[in-house]
């Protein structure tokens, strides 16, 4: 079969797609990355192959500068960017991908979740496709709280309530996107959609994330898999200096690839300072030479890190709580302190907190002694660390890249 994989353009999304793609590879299959041109390196990185679309409107260089800019960003601030680029991302793929999925004679789409042109595309060209929640599933429920807020869980009436009207709330901020959608329904002739969900496969619904880290849901379809982290070893390694690892239990700290803050690593580099731990930072560029020679401490700190390696040696994870460092973490047994900055993070974020694989620290309240003091007590109590084996076990049974591969093809049977 000729998979192709309809995306949102960053790291965090792209990632699981390329181990994904690179598992139906190895079955035999053929996978391509559609999108702007700015994505092809990573395509070729990641051992897909690639197709342009949006040239008009995406050409290169596009794709970084609108990076640095929402990586400048946070909040409500960086919420209504992206809404703006999303808007734009649609619009593209409504209007270049279907001539370019019928040039490249595709038979299956790979849908992110986040991206709704994607199942519209599909249903337009009369292909099968399958929904990948790369991201905290969108799949609305009483009980769930919409994954933009850091409302815990609860059974309660005023809970579920104040739920639905969250989710109403999310569909205003999505509006645009969704009048892009409609507008292409339209002109395609297909019947509106109703609801969000709409938007879903029936096929199957394929979520990174493990039974254990989601909340006990009431409403999701019987297509839904929970396979845990779409993982499979990357064609590369970043390098790292290990020969300056000093053997003390090691902290890890990550804000990911897209929102990096200088305030946040200092700050978790003062409250490291005196402990008997080393910090490694993996600041994804978020730092020059000379803020990482003043930084308190003197953390090790790089660019890029191989994180499962890391994490493998790892007593504690300081994060933002994205999706991915999350997994990954979990997946080692490694109990988190988490400062969301914006998106799903803090959504994410409750959950290690109901999980109970660690603590959450807001951003507005990030200090170096409340940091200092959540480090060591989540350090000194062995709970948190079984909470978080707990949840790697249920990682570790529910398939991961192999078992959605078999999703996948089993759905497309």
């Amino acid at each position: 079969m000729h998979f192709g994989i309809i995306s949102p353009p960053v790291p965090g999304h792209l990632h699981p797609f390329g181990a994904l793609g690179r598992e139906l590879i190895a079955r035999g299959h053929t996978v391509t990355l559609i999108h702007m041109a700015d994505l092809e390196q990573k395509a070729g990185s990641e051992g897909l192959r690639f197709v342009a679309v949006g040239q008009t409107d995406h050409p290169p260089g596009s794709l970084p500068a609108s990076l640095r800019e929402l990586g400048r960003l946070k909040g409500l601030s960086a919420l209504r960017f992206t809404v703006q680029a999303v808007t734009k991302t649609t619009e593209m793929m409504c209007r270049d991908a279907p001539n370019a999925i019928r040039r490249e004679k595709i038979h299956v789409l790979l849908v992110d979740q986040t991206e709704p042109a994607g199942g519209s595309v599909a249903e337009h060209l009369g292909l099968p496709f399958i929904t990948v929640c790369n991201a905290l599933a969108l799949n609305r429920d009483p009980v769930a709280p919409p994954p933009f807020t850091g409302w815990g869980f609860g059974q309660g009436h005023w809970r579920r309530a104040r739920n639905w009207m969250g989710y109403a709330v999310s569909d205003r901020i999505l509006a645009p996107v969704t009048r892009v959608v409609a507008a292409y329904r339209n002109q395609w002739k297909l019947p509106p959609y109703v609801t969000p969900e709409d938007s879903f496969s029936t096929l199957a619904q394929i979520s990174q994330m493990p039974p254990a880290f989601d909340y006990p849901r009431e409403a999701l379809p019987r297509s839904f898999h929970y396979v845990g982290p779409l993982r499979r070893a990357p064609v590369s390694e970043a390098y790292f200096p290990w020969h300056k690892l000093d053997g003390r239990p090691l902290i890890y700290a990550s804000l990911g690839t897209l929102q990096q803050s200088p305030r946040v690593f200092r700050c978790f580099a003062e409250a490291c300072v005196g402990m008997d731990a080393q910090l490694v930072i993996a600041h994804g560029g978020g730092l020059d030479e000379t803020s990482v020679a003043a930084l308190p401490g003197h953390p090790l700190a790089v660019n890029f890190a191989p994180q499962h390696a890391l994490l493998k040696r790892a007593a504690l994870t300081l994060t933002h709580a994205g999706l991915n460092t999350v997994l990954d973490s979990l997946a080692h047994a490694v109990p988190m302190i988490a400062v969301p900055l914006t998106y799903e993070q803090p959504a994410i974020a409750e959950r290690i907190r109901w999980s109970g694989a660690g603590r959450v620290i807001s951003f507005k309240r990030l200090s170096e002694a409340g940091l200092r003091r959540d480090i060591t007590a989540v350090l000194k109590d062995p709970s948190f660390r079984a909470n978080a084996r707990r949840v790697a076990e249920s990682i570790a049974t529910a398939g991961g890249v192999a078992r959605a591969a078999d999703v996948v093809e089993t759905a497309v049977r």
